[in-house]
């Protein structure tokens, strides 16, 4: 006797959750050997191309792709003074898409075993089974190796080196080296995040000089208070996973003390941009107003948790996301205007 149940989304191997439906076949033996000794076996529904090409994207981390490409367009038009050539900022936004995405893919691949502990992480390919870490492998692979080929073929050397440089900063650096060693993983590890800047205006020049490095800071001052706060959050989750957070190591007073002066630290610096680069009003006033804004924030998280209350964490971790969108905004529109 056979019995099929359907089991829309539910987990396979104990790894998160999947969308695909899921057969139950109950197999009861009859008059054999072992009367009345059911069997039974959950089988998967096939998997589309849509499907997968969705695990392979998310294996990007697209979100942060996105974010990344927020500060390359206007870091192009500043070395341009101007707009550059349309085609040349899509081909860099190409490659610096391609180059993250295989960051990232590598990423997922090495982290596999502590992702399957976090639940921030459950959804990931890997961990729902919906790739294997042999197609995880070898997809992080063709997409640096792609991502390199790209930039040097229509852009130049310089910006596919710093596009290689940025691969391995965050596999090498940041995920196999600090990130399960020591607190300040994050700090040295967003180096390979402050890259697309000087991928970015190496593309227009052909060189690098004071101003992309000043970018670089900005950004590199910026991710602590950007990424901190998600960590504070999700703190038990780290815990779990044995991944030494500052917010796992230290208590919340003391995360929210380092925000307010990485904080204090990514506003100065955003403001050395206007001798160095020539920087107009305009410019000015946005990294004025939304720099204050952006420590206000800051002072608010750290006031909450010394009075050891409810804190709100993500609301940090997302203004931190607009400030740095507004200030790259101001960082491309202020060469086009006249004053």
């Amino acid at each position: 006797m056979c019995r099929l149940v359907t089991h829309p989304g539910r987990p396979v191997d104990g790894f998160g959750s999947d969308s695909s439906p899921r057969i139950t076949v109950t197999v009861t033996s009859v008059g054999g050997a072992l009367p009345g000794a059911a069997e039974t076996h959950i089988l998967s529904a096939p998997r589309t191309l849509r499907r997968t090409a969705r695990a392979y994207l998310s294996l990007t981390k697209p979100r942060v792709v996105e974010l990344l490409l927020v500060v390359t367009a206007p870091t192009m038009i500043l070395a341009e003074q101007g707009i550059p050539s349309l085609w040349l900022v899509v081909a860099t936004l190409i490659g610096g898409s391609l180059s993250a995405g295989s960051a990232g893919a590598f990423n997922c691949y090495i982290d596999r075993d502590i992702d399957r502990l976090m639940k921030r992480t459950q959804n990931r390919p890997l961990v729902t089974g919906e790739l294997t870490d042999r197609q995880a492998l070898v997809f992080a692979w063709l997409v640096g190796l792609a991502s390199i080929l790209w930039l040097l073929t229509f852009t130049n050397w310089l910006a596919a080196a710093l596009s290689l440089g940025a691969i391995l900063l965050y596999v090498v650096f940041y995920t196999m080296v600090l990130k399960r060693r020591t607190a300040q993983n994050i700090v040295w590890g967003g180096i390979a995040g402050c890259m697309p800047v000087l991928i970015g205006w190496a593309a227009v020049t052909g060189d690098l000089s004071w101003p992309p490095f000043v970018l670089f800071l900005i950004i590199f001052l910026w991710t602590p208070p950007h990424y901190w706060p998600l960590s504070m959050k999700y703190r038990d989750d780290y815990q779990a996973a044995g991944v030494p957070m500052l917010a796992v190591v230290r208590g919340r007073s003391q995360v929210g003390l380092q925000v307010i002066l990485y904080a204090w630290a990514t506003v100065a610096c955003s403001l050395l941009l206007v001798p160095i680069a020539d920087m107009g009003l305009l410019y000015l006033f946005v990294a004025l107003v939304t720099g204050a804004w952006f420590i206000s924030e800051t002072h608010r998280l750290y006031g909450l948790a010394i009075r050891h209350v409810e804190v709100s964490p993500m609301r940090l971790f997302h203004g931190s996301i607009a400030y740095l969108t507004l200030l790259f905004l101001a960082v491309g529109v202020d060469p086009l205007l006249p004053f």
